[in-house]
């Protein structure tokens, strides 16, 4: 994706980079969608087929995800982008209930690297599990493969994919660097592309980083309890598209919310306000949607 960026997309504007860009976790979460594997059992797999490392901290918790993020935006949009900069959550938390959940409403859970070019607000880059609707295009990479899917100003939507874990991808790419250092050597050059982050771009706050959501909760099952739910909502200014009672054993409720666009900020003060409520017994699952339907 880099040299694409650099040189065939080098005359629009990109707007939006999102990708999958480790091909562990995407192993990992296909299995788990497919074979409704759980968690643990998927990461002893990877494991032993060689997909994950026996410290599996980098793929898992997003942190190799979120150096390739660094990278893919400072060259998309111009600009130096540092790893402290990103917002990152991987996928140890999450629970194969929110996969089924997320297949009943229409959608995939993909762990992505997301950046984005707001004209108005700045920069965002973050790395997180997130739902995408099954008809997007990133939604159907599966496997160990990588995708990126690109927003340029000429070119629109495109997408680049290609297996991302394996000793044969590995060593494809690295083989890859080596001839070109040795192109470099022989000719006396030290690439054709230098750093192209010559600009200096702001990023945006976290009032203005905008998506959907998707958040589990267990609740007290008694009257008024949906009352409440939703005001703490309100009072953050989140928007609800839907509450869904998943089920119910021994006083306890599951339910299911679906938001609107909800900036980052608000969410984050509506769940703490969730959490300290009387009613609320665990917030399970916070999970992020892209999904345009939704803004």
């Amino acid at each position: 994706a880099l040299p694409i960026l650099k040189s065939c997309l080098a005359a629009n504007k990109v707007t939006s980079v999102m990708g999958i860009v480790n091909g562990t976790t995407n192993y990992m979460l296909t299995k788990m969608s497919q074979e409704n594997m759980d968690y643990a059992d998927v990461l002893r797999e990877a494991q032993e087929k060689g997909y994950a490392e026996s410290d599996p901290t980098a793929d898992v918790g997003g942190l190799d995800a979120a150096r390739k993020l660094v990278i893919l935006a400072s060259i998309a949009f111009n600009t130096r982008i540092d790893l402290s900069d990103v917002l990152v959550e991987g996928i140890d938390g999450l629970d194969l209930c929110d996969i089924e959940h997320g297949k009943e409403l229409g959608y995939a859970i993909k762990l992505l690297a997301i950046a984005k070019n707001n004209a108005e607000h700045g920069i965002s880059v973050c790395v997180r599990p997130t739902m995408l609707p099954v008809s997007h295009p990133l939604a159907g990479v599966n496997d160990v493969f990588n995708a990126i899917f690109v927003t340029g100003d000429a070119i629109g939507d495109a997408m680049f994919m290609g297996r991302g874990a394996g000793k044969m991808p590995t060593a494809s790419a690295v083989c890859g660097d080596i001839i070109d250092v040795a192109r470099n050597i022989i000719h006396k050059s030290n690439g054709r592309i230098n750093c192209t982050c010559f600009d200096e771009k702001h990023l945006c706050s976290l009032e203005n980083m905008m998506s959907p959501c998707y958040i589990r909760l267990h609740v007290q099952d008694k009257p008024g309890v949906l009352a409440a739910i939703a005001a703490a909502f309100g009072a953050q200014n989140v928007s609800l598209k839907n509450v869904v009672q998943k089920s119910k054993v021994k006083g306890v409720a599951e339910l299911v919310v679906i938001t609107y666009d909800v900036s980052e900020l608000n969410l984050q003060m509506a769940v703490q306000t969730l959490k300290a409520l009387p009613i609320v017994e665990k917030v399970c699952s916070v999970i992020r949607v892209e999904d345009h339907d939704l803004e």
